[in-house]
């Protein structure tokens, strides 16, 4: 073997060495919220390390606490939040990114600096300012009020923005040419052609918004709006001053599993759109 080779050999063993390590530290969450959540509750504390209970009690578990909370109400606010909330943002952010592109007016410059400064600011820093708009438009404690401040994203406008700047521009002037007006090239030649930014950004707006727990606990006060990060921060307090493990394991299992399954089912999907969306 020659030196070259040795050399290739052991980088390629250490990439899969640092790969290995760090897929370890996401998985043993996942896998150690599976184990508890098969367990009873004395199980837990006579074994807390085991990885094979004494008796499996995820169906137990499961009805216990399907019986205690309206998971179902959480499931359809949280669906409607992340859907609904998608196609406002993509709506918005298209049409913003393609005025961005393909038109020159006043004021175009400052407004994609604010675009871009928007970027920079960190969402924690404008949580007051949002919180006293939604008191003001006397909107509390509904969906409306939980997505409003996430409808303009300026992600999704630079993103879209680079996709449609990627596009030949004689190809828009062929459209006006046959008498394409902006709408109708937007629909039939612009959006599919930038797909794969748009599915980017889908994946990251269904998988934040699904996950979002500070901004929905603040702008709601009762079941009415919550979402599932919330009703699963609600369950783990009642749960006899949290100390619950199996009950509260088994609520988050059925929290972060219809995000799971999707990824497990459209995982060559989801690369894919990174891949062309980075590679465009």
């Amino acid at each position: 073997m020659t030196g070259n080779s040795r050399r290739k050999n052991l980088g390629l063993l250490f990439n899969y060495a640092v790969l290995t390590f760090f897929a370890v530290l996401i998985v043993t969450p996942l896998f150690w919220i599976f184990v508890t959540s098969l367990k009873g509750q004395a199980d837990i504390f006579r074994r807390p390390l085991a990885v094979f209970p004494s008796q499996v009690m995820l169906l137990a578990n499961l009805q216990e606490v399907l019986r205690r909370a309206p998971w179902a109400l959480y499931f359809k606010n949280t669906v409607v939040l992340v859907f609904g909330l998608l196609a406002v943002q993509l709506v918005v952010a298209v049409l913003a990114a393609y005025a961005f592109a393909f038109y020159d007016f006043r004021g175009k410059a400052v407004l994609f600096i604010l675009v871009l400064l928007r970027l920079m600011i960190s969402p924690d820093s404008v949580v007051l300012p949002n919180y006293l708009t939604i008191m003001r438009l006397r909107i509390m404690d509904t969906l409306l009020a939980v997505g409003l401040p996430f409808v303009g994203s300026a992600q999704a406008i630079l993103l879209f923005r680079q996709a449609f700047l990627q596009l030949p521009r004689e190809l828009r002037e062929s459209a006006q040419v046959d008498g394409c007006g902006d709408l109708r090239f937007l629909q039939q030649i612009g959006v599919p052609l930038i797909k794969p930014a748009i599915l980017t950004f889908s994946i990251i707006s269904i998988v934040y918004q699904w996950n979002a727990f500070f901004w929905p606990m603040l702008v709601t006060e009762s079941n009415t709006a919550r979402t599932l990060p919330v009703g699963l921060a609600q369950f783990g307090l009642r749960a006899e001053s949290g100390s619950e493990w199996g009950l509260t394991m088994t609520a988050t299992l059925l929290v972060i599993a219809p995000i799971l399954i999707a990824f497990a089912v459209f995982q060559k999907q989801f690369i894919n759109s990174f891949l062309r969306s980075g590679l465009k």
